[in-house]
C-alpha cells in the first residue's frame, strides 16, 4: 500500500494503534500500547510526566519513527508498511506537525518555511481551493503576529517567533491531522491565546483531528478528550515506577 491510496481513508478513525511497540536500538520498549483510537475531528490533549514517551509517540503517529511491532494506522493507512519515502510523502500530504525543536529550514525566509508543505505536495496545495499559497501563508503570519518578519531568514527570529513560524507551516492548507508537541511553550499569554484560537478554528474548518501534547494542564478543559499517556503506555508506566 502506498501513501494516500487506502480505500478506507475517509471511513477509518484518524488514529488507531494496535499492539504497538517501539524501542530505540536494542534498548527496552519506550512505547507499548495495546490499543488506542482517536476518531476524526476529535481534539485530544495528551499529557504525562517527562520520560512517559510523549514525543516518541508523536514521532510514531507522524511516521518520523517506525514501530518495532504492531500497526500505526493514520487515516486508514498503516505507516509501518510504508517505506521511509512513502511515510515522508504521507506526512507532507495529510499531516501538520509542530515539532518541539521547530525543524525550520535555516536558509529559507519565514514565508518560504511556511509555504513548504504546499510547495512539496500538489494535493496539499489543491486544498487551498484556488487561494494563492502566498496569500494563505501571509494571512497565517498575520494571525500569529509575524507578518513583519516574512522576508527575514528564520535564523534572525526569536525562539517565540520561530515557534509561530512552525505553527503557521503546520496549519497551511488545512491538514487532516494536526500534531503539536509543546506548541505554546515559548509563547506569552496573549500570543498563546491567539494561537489556540487559530488552531481550534483551523481544525474545525477542516474537520481535522488534533493531537496536542503539553505540560500545561490548564489547557486540558479546551479539548474534547484528555489522555494520560502512562495510563495507555505500559512501557512508560513501568519506567516511571522503576525510576
Amino acid at each position: 500500500m502506498t501513501a494516500g491510496t487506502s480505500p478506507s481513508l475517509s471511513m477509518a478513525p484518524a488514529v488507531e494503534l494496535h499492539d504497538v511497540r517501539f524501542a530505540y536500538g536494542a534498548g527496552p520498549d519506550v512505547v507499548a500500547i495495546s490499543h488506542l483510537a482517536i476518531p476524526r475531528g476529535e481534539t485530544v490533549f495528551l499529557h504525562g510526566p517527562s520520560g512517559s514517551g510523549k514525543t516518541t509517540l508523536l514521532g510514531l503517529l507522524a511516521g518520523v519513527l517506525r514501530a518495532t511491532r504492531g500497526r500505526v494506522q493514520i487515516l486508514g493507512t498503516d505507516l509501518t508498511r510504508l517505506s521511509n519515502g512513502e511515510r515522508d510523502a504521507f506526512r507532507a500530504r495529510h499531516l501538520g506537525y509542530v515539532f518541539q525543536q521547530f525543524n525550520l529550514i535555516p536558509y529559507l525566509s519565514v514565508r518560504e518555511n511556511i509555504l513548504l508543505p504546499v510547495r512539496l505536495d500538489a494535493a496539499r496545495r489543491a486544498r487551498l481551493q484556488g487561494v494563492d499559497p502566498v496569500r494563505a501563508a501571509d494571512a497565517l503570519a498575520a494571525e500569529l503576529d509575524i507578518a513583519q518578519a516574512l522576508e527575514k531568514p528564520v535564523t534572525q527570529l526569536s525562539v517565540g517567533q520561530q515557534q509561530r513560524v512552525a505553527v503557521a507551516r503546520s496549519l497551511i492548507a488545512s491538514p487532516e491531522v494536526v500534531i503539536c508537541d509543546e506548541p505554546t511553550s515559548a509563547l506569552d499569554s496573549d500570543r498563546r491565546e491567539r494561537f489556540l484560537q487559530l488552531l481550534f478554528a483551523s481544525c474545525r474548518k477542516a474537520g481535522a483531528t488534533l493531537v496536542f501534547v503539553s505540560h500545561d494542564m490548564s489547557l486540558q478543559p479546551l479539548f474534547s478528550r484528555a489522555i494520560s499517556l502512562p495510563e495507555v503506555n505500559t512501557a512508560s508506566a513501568v519506567a516511571l515506577v522503576e525510576n
